[in-house]
């Protein structure tokens, strides 16, 4: 298998702004996002495609758990789910916390530094 960021970021080989973690998922800030706060959940087992995942059911709870926090901590209108999978070949599921008057559905890549990255993985987690 060629190199996988996904799994060096599960591995703790690469650095990421995590959001969340449990035994077999684990969610953070995409650093190339298209809105802040732009999230990515990954299953820790390598899988190539999202529904390839063997317990698909669970992965989406743990969507649903990050989702959550975004909500809350974030406060957005509404969120968006992407599946492309065309950047990283391992499976990942895009959150995307939108607000009403965005016209676009895929929205251009935003240019963050770490500082705001920083800040919105401590809105994301409530810290």
């Amino acid at each position: 298998m060629e190199r996988c960021i996904f799994c060096e970021i599960v591995k703790g080989t690469s650095p990421c702004y995590k959001v969340f973690e449990d035994d077999r998922f684990m969610a953070f800030l995409d650093i190339f996002p298209r809105v802040k706060g732009q999230t990515l959940v990954i299953p820790k087992k390598h899988y190539r495609w999202v529904y390839e995942v063997d317990d698909f059911k669970r992965y989406w709870e743990a969507v649903l758990k990050v989702t959550k926090k975004i909500q809350k901590n974030m406060k957005p209108d509404f969120i968006s789910y992407v599946t492309y999978g065309m950047d990283v070949s391992h499976a990942h599921v895009h959150i995307m916390p939108r607000h009403y008057g965005e016209r676009q559905i895929l929205p251009g890549e935003l240019a963050l530094k770490k500082e705001e990255l920083l800040r919105i993985q401590h809105l994301v987690n409530g810290v």
